[in-house]
């Protein structure tokens, strides 16, 4: 398996990732092929990880997941790579890059011709990662109440087999964790937005700093949507934080 894993770094280093539309992955053999090598990795290292086929709401959530589990500004091709493995789980999602300051370098990178157009840039992708948020809200909720006429259903079907339940309960934890991901991110992202903030501020003071500060606040508010979606402690449940640890070793299925 980490032959597997290998072997699938060095086509992505040698190859990059194919991108359709806004960053998204675009439809095509190779990205394919790259996301079934992150299912397989996924289940190696036991995360919830289904061979069903997604539903149209499911792939949906998958595509608007996209932007929060990629930098929030371009930097070197490397890490990018690295996050693009992260995203389609060849490489644990636990891995991640957390230094607050990353996206301030690569804001103020290379040469400019005036600080307001770091400035706007910042608001533009704040104001982008605010109004998606609603959208993946809305596809997260119609993937949960599936989840939950899928578990409700198992016990009513008597030809199932247990590969066939198993499958259906490594589904409906993928899909949670994915959404206790995003969740993550977007709190992560909003402190490396506000960090890049606080210090253009001081390295090149502008009135479109209030703009800037405005659109932040939006985030932050739009962000609590999210917390419905899932008990506060999925992120540590899926691994994706540090987990205390009589709740470490529990199934996520079986909390909610």
């Amino acid at each position: 398996m980490v032959r597997i894993a290998s072997i699938a770094v060095s086509l992505l280093l040698s190859a990059c990732a194919q991108e359709g539309d806004f960053g998204r992955p675009a439809p095509s053999a190779w990205n394919s092929l790259v996301a079934t090598t992150g299912t397989v990795a996924a289940r190696y290292r036991n995360e919830p990880a289904s061979y069903f086929p997604f539903t149209d709401d499911e792939r949906t959530l998958r595509d608007r997941a996209w932007r929060f589990l990629m930098p929030a500004a371009e930097r070197e091709a490397f890490i990018d790579i690295l996050a693009n493995l992260t995203r389609t789980r060849v490489l644990p999602p636990n891995w991640r890059d957390d230094d607050v300051t990353t996206y301030h370098a690569a804001l103020i990178s290379g040469s400019f011709r005036s600080p307001v157009s770091r400035y706007r840039r910042l608001s533009d992708d704040i104001t982008a990662d605010a109004r998606l948020i609603p959208l993946f809200v809305a596809t997260a909720a119609r993937v949960a109440d599936a989840d939950t006429l899928r578990l409700r259903s198992l016990p009513f079907v008597k030809s199932l087999d247990d590969e066939n339940i198993r499958q259906a309960a490594m589904r409906v934890a993928e899909n949670r964790c994915l959404v206790a991901w995003v969740r993550l991110e977007t709190g992560v992202r909003s402190e490396r937005y506000r960090y890049a903030l606080q210090h253009l501020v001081i390295e090149v003071p502008s009135v479109e700093g209030v703009s800037a500060e405005r659109s932040l606040a939006g985030l932050d508010g739009r962000r609590a949507l999210l917390d419905p979606l899932l008990p506060l402690e999925a992120e540590a449940r899926c691994g994706l934080v540090e987990a205390p640890a009589p709740q470490a070793a529990l199934p996520i299925v079986a909390k909610y």
